[in-house]
């Protein structure tokens, strides 16, 4: 198991044991186009940072493909839709998917709508929060296979109960932002936890190593 999925399970230990139980999804219609190639189109952003897209679209790949699929290049995607009169992401996840399919053949077209992106300031303390959800769309009949929602936040005074030390944790969360951009960072854990929820991820794709044993979604089959 590779240092980031270690990582990722560790997370998303965290996040279920905080969070109600909820019934997994009909895995029927996924089982019944599963995909082999999957297009990940710039998301939509519906926040204030302007960088919140393609920080995001740079951590989505690598959980997906670990989860089993061909991942179609993202900066080779978007260079090409850019260069063929698709400036931006609106436009690109306005296209058809026949015509997804006709010219860059994939199977599956992953949507993403970034809701939450960056940090919050409270008096003293600070939060970053990441939040998108995503669709999973089958090229050649348009079904929606799959949805999930990735989200991850992370507060300045975790662990920390001293009023002092909250605070000078804050300042220097708020001086490192202005540096880099935790979200980031909190993206890439937010979707491996996504994809690999033991209840509601993605199924495992057919080129895991331990895609026969996933049984999700068999018995509807």
């Amino acid at each position: 198991m590779t240092g980031f999925r270690r990582a990722t399970m560790a997370a998303l230990a965290l996040l279920v044991a905080g969070c109600p139980q909820v019934a997994p999804p009909d895995y029927g219609p996924y089982r019944a186009h599963m995909p082999r190639s999957i297009v990940v189109l710039p998301p939509l952003n519906e926040t204030t940072s302007v960088d919140a897209p393609y920080a995001y679209l740079s951590t989505v790949s690598r959980p997906l493909a670990e989860c089993g699929y061909y991942v179609l290049p993202v900066a080779v995607v978007d260079a090409f839709m850019k260069e063929n009169g698709l400036p931006t992401p609106g436009e690109m996840q306005a296209v058809s998917l026949e015509k997804l399919h006709e010219v860059l053949g994939a199977d599956a077209v992953l949507y993403v709508t970034i809701t939450a992106w960056g940090q919050k300031y409270r008096v003293i303390s600070s939060d970053t929060v990441v939040k998108a959800e995503v669709k999973l769309v089958d090229v050649g009949t348009g079904t929606t296979i799959w949805t999930g929602t990735a989200f991850g936040q992370q507060s300045s005074s975790a662990g920390q109960t001293d009023p002092i030390a909250i605070l000078i944790s804050a300042v220097i969360t708020q001086v490192l932002a202005s540096f880099t951009d935790p979200a980031h960072d909190l993206a890439r854990t937010a979707n491996g936890a996504m994809v690999f929820n033991p209840r509601q991820g993605l199924l495992l794709g057919p080129f895991h190593p331990r895609a026969d044993e996933d049984v999700r979604g068999r018995a509807a089959e």
